[in-house]
């Protein structure tokens, strides 16, 4: 069979994002989160605690759930990776990474409305979010093989705005065919396909599966056309890979863009988690949003990402990752001012007309915002951590990216959790969203624009 071509390899690599963005989209942010949470805060309500604790409760439940799926994620991640490195190959550690994220996925069925399985939930939930988690370390990795430094910026815009439209087009379906109102209908009127019962919440229940499904489709060119060749000379000793790893940790201090770049990736993309894994929740909770109207809110915040990281792409090419990535984060923070000084009843502390709908619109543009630009600070992250890398050992410095990704992915939930069950107030628990922005921005300066590639 004849190798394929770079055109074909680069758009099998764009495929993994339109195959794996719906876990985000639809499991972590639009549907199921403000799902798991609504059952949960039921179940605790319906166990004798009040409506406030309990919602409160229901959010540092599943906060703890991404908690831990993040730290495991983020302190395997650099070993995986070494040890792949070490065995001169990828797509056997990403097919096996690519059957967790389908299990956990189709796992996720079993929540039902009554709560007595929220547990296993968030355990199927784990499992699922490190396989899609895992494997995109090793496709990061393969980045820098498909395009010079020029043009991985372009690719990497190019392939999360593709991904976002996959997000896009299996949040319609879930709504138009699957997802059921309050009267038992979708969003068209009709009963949720297959015959699945409204009552049960089965139509939403069916995320996992789907997304599930959804993967396993297409990811059928990655596979195809994403291939490699097996080079034994490439191989080497585990111990030699693990040990290499602990080398290239010790050495960070003296590789100061690439040690600022970490540590600033690590606060600022905490931070945006934070608003994915929570915004929908916020929407819930402060807003008094069903999933439906969450799922509409979703769609114009995927539209907006991916036409607003395919331009991101386009301005990492001219003017390069850094300035793009430090631009949004203020935009980014701004938005979150304006999160917190918003309820139902006032903006910035201007009483509101009883029924207003400037709250419900004010949160749409946000989430045009947060979609648009988080879309952009993540393709560009990618783009700035190719400029610190070489193919030989990408998938191992990727994994150090995802570690910086991961390793304080308890700080966002907890730190919400944390001021939104002091302040009892669900707004007030995005401060520290803000705070990580600036210190991310903090230590974005001493990152070098061209990467250690041409630093001094």
């Amino acid at each position: 069979m004849s190798e394929p071509s770079l055109k074909k390899r680069i758009w099998g690599w764009f495929f993994f994002d339109w195959a794996s963005q719906p876990y985000h989209t639809l499991i972590i942010t639009f549907v199921f989160g403000p799902y798991f949470v609504g059952v949960a805060a039921d179940t605790y309500m319906a166990g004798g605690i009040g409506e406030e604790p309990a919602k409160a409760q229901a959010q540092s439940f599943w906060s703890l759930g991404l908690m831990i799926s993040g730290l495991i994620i983020g302190f395997g991640g650099p070993v995986i990776g070494a040890l792949a490195d070490a065995a001169g190959r990828r797509m056997p550690w990403i097919a096996v990474f690519s059957v967790l994220f389908v299990l956990g996925a189709s796992a996720l069925w079993w929540v039902t409305p009554d709560g007595s399985n929220l547990t296993i939930g968030l355990i199927a939930f784990g499992i699922g979010f490190i396989g899609a988690e895992y494997a995109l370390i090793f496709t990061n990795a393969q980045l820098p093989t498909l395009g010079d430094e020029k043009e991985v910026g372009k690719l990497s815009g190019t392939g999360f705005a593709f991904g976002y439209v996959g997000g896009l087009v299996s949040l319609l379906i879930m709504l138009l065919l699957f997802v059921e109102q309050a009267n038992g209908k979708t969003l068209i009127g009709l009963a949720p396909a297959f015959g699945l019962d409204p009552e049960l919440r089965e139509g939403t229940r069916f995320v996992g599966p789907f997304v599930a499904i959804w993967f396993a489709i297409f990811m059928i060119p990655y596979f195809l056309w994403v291939r490699e060749t097996h080079v034994p000379e490439a191989r080497r000793p585990a111990k030699m890979a693990l040990a290499q790893l602990w080398g290239t940790i010790r050495a960070l201090p003296r590789r100061p863009s690439l040690l600022s770049f970490l540590g600033s990736s690590m606060l600022y993309r905490d931070g945006l988690n934070g608003l994915y894994a929570f915004g929908g929740t916020y929407a819930a909770l402060v807003l008094d949003w069903d999933i439906t109207r969450i799922g509409i809110f979703g769609i114009v915040s995927v539209i907006s990402a991916a036409g607003m990281t395919w331009v991101g792409g386009r301005l990492d090419a001219r003017f390069g990752p850094r300035p793009v990535i430090f631009v949004s984060i203020i935009a980014l923070g701004i938005v979150c001012v304006g999160l917190i000084n918003m309820s139902r009843d006032a903006i910035f502390g201007v009483t509101l007309v009883d029924g207003s709908n400037l709250p419900d619109n004010m949160f749409m543009v946000a989430g045009v915002l947060i979609g648009g630009l988080g879309g952009i600070v993540q393709a560009a992250s990618r783009s700035m951590m190719t400029r610190h890398t070489t193919p030989e050992n990408a998938t191992e410095t990727f994994g150090l990216f995802g570690f910086a990704g991961r390793a304080t992915s308890f700080l966002a939930p907890g730190l919400i959790g944390l001021v939104t069950l002091l302040t009892e107030n669900a707004r007030l628990g995005f401060l520290p969203v803000i705070g990580l922005f600036i210190l991310g921005l903090i230590l974005l300066r001493w990152t070098n624009p061209d990467g250690e590639q041409h630093a001094s």
